[in-house]
């Protein structure tokens, strides 16, 4: 029996995040019979998806985390891991800080590179994306292919003229449509299980890092909640800034009227409790959450810079930054009323519109398999354009 490609995934964790959820929606739905993924995490720590990827026949490598001052032992890490493991002939990058590091090295071992943009912005002080910036340039010149969860985010990583390239491809950040649909039942258990069943439910779901601008949000449902004392905030997620925004919570006095789910594996329930969605983060790659979101056939108050493919549904109401927390708590009690859900129609528009993990899966095991069928990038995205 021939055995499976393996392709060597590189992330920071294995957390739920944007990415890494990207990437585990593809795993449960490819053919593992014949592509398997591996992981190479910059940790040692156990994290969420840990045991679902060893589960699905996955192995997990880690090393360390990049400092700076430790450039040398990362690349020899790296070349050592290289040396101990032929069997591996793709490897595809989403961590983009060190990809130009650890691409060059695969690159020399005779590896297919694949850079993944998730993003269009830095996380961290100035400094700090100073060198992520630096270090990023060089992956224009080490990567087989290029590819994007959304052309903002190709052209970001990758310039502007990335998206006129053979070897570029959107990887849109697909999903199990049919689990998010709108679900009465699922709706009515979980707010009886939060005793919420007469609240005007907010929601949010995203990692508690700066870019998903949780203390904003924190102000604009403080003024939501002046207006609407039925009014409750539902936060999905974790991450590190989660003990300053508890602390935001307790300075508006707020602590009995947001609840924070923490990470769970089954954010389709809670998406169930919502009644509006706000998502009002500074940047995004593409926003993964917003497609959930209107899979679930919530109306969505987001900012007016997230990447125009994030958009498939009209129940998407995009907003300036600029504009104060009082005036998106208007917008938000305003579009909230609304309660016109079709699942046709959210079937039918996220499918065209390329979000159904059922075609995503099967294109991307397309792609794996071309790259070692000795296809060149030109000949092979050209065939399944």
């Amino acid at each position: 029996m021939e055995k499976p490609i393996r392709v060597l995934h590189v992330l920071g964790r294995l957390d739920r995040g944007g990415a890494e959820t990207m990437v585990m929606n593809l795993y449960r739905k490819i053919d593992r019979s014949k592509i398997q993924f591996d992981f190479i995490i910059h940790t040692e720590e156990t994290c969420d998806y840990s045991d679902e990827v060893k589960k699905l026949g996955g192995v997990i490598y880690s090393v360390p985390r990049y400092i700076g001052r430790n450039h040398f032992l990362y690349r020899r890490e790296w070349e050592n891991f290289f040396s101990k493991h032929p069997e591996y002939k793709i490897i595809h990058g989403h961590i983009r800080s060190t990809a130009s590091i650890y691409l060059k090295i695969a690159k020399m071992f005779g590896l297919f590179t694949i850079a993944h943009s998730h993003s269009t912005g830095s996380r961290g002080n100035r400094i700090e994306q100073m060198v992520k910036n630096t270090l990023q340039i060089p992956i224009r010149y080490c990567s087989d292919f290029y590819f994007a969860c959304s052309e903002e985010a190709g052209k970001w990583l990758f310039g502007k003229n990335v998206v006129n390239k053979e070897n570029y491809r959107l990887i849109k950040n697909a999903i199990d449509i049919n689990k998010y649909l709108p679900n009465a039942t699922v709706r009515d258990n979980f707010r009886n299980k939060y005793k919420i069943e007469d609240r005007f439910v907010i929601g949010h779901v995203g990692s508690f890092t700066a870019p998903k601008n949780h203390s904003f949000l924190i102000e604009v449902f403080n003024e939501i909640y002046k207006m609407n004392n039925s009014a409750l905030l539902l936060l999905v997620g974790d991450g590190e800034l989660r003990p300053l925004i508890e602390e935001k919570i307790s300075n508006y006095n707020l602590e009995n009227n947001v609840i924070i789910i923490g990470s769970v594996p089954n954010v389709h329930d809670y998406l169930q409790m919502m009644d509006i969605f706000i998502f009002p983060s500074i940047f995004e790659g593409l926003g993964i959450a917003l497609i959930e979101a209107q899979a679930a056939g919530l109306q969505s108050l987001v900012t007016d810079t997230l990447p125009g493919e994030v958009v498939v549904t009209d129940y998407v109401n995009k907003y300036s930054l600029s504009n104060n927390p009082k005036l998106w708590a208007s917008k938000a009690l305003e579009i909230g009323s609304s309660k016109n859900v079709n699942p046709n129609y959210i079937i039918e528009k996220l499918k065209s519109s390329g979000y159904d993990i059922q075609y995503q899966s099967s294109d991307i095991q397309n792609i794996y398999k071309g790259i070692l069928s000795n296809f060149t990038s030109k000949e092979y995205l050209r065939k399944n354009e």
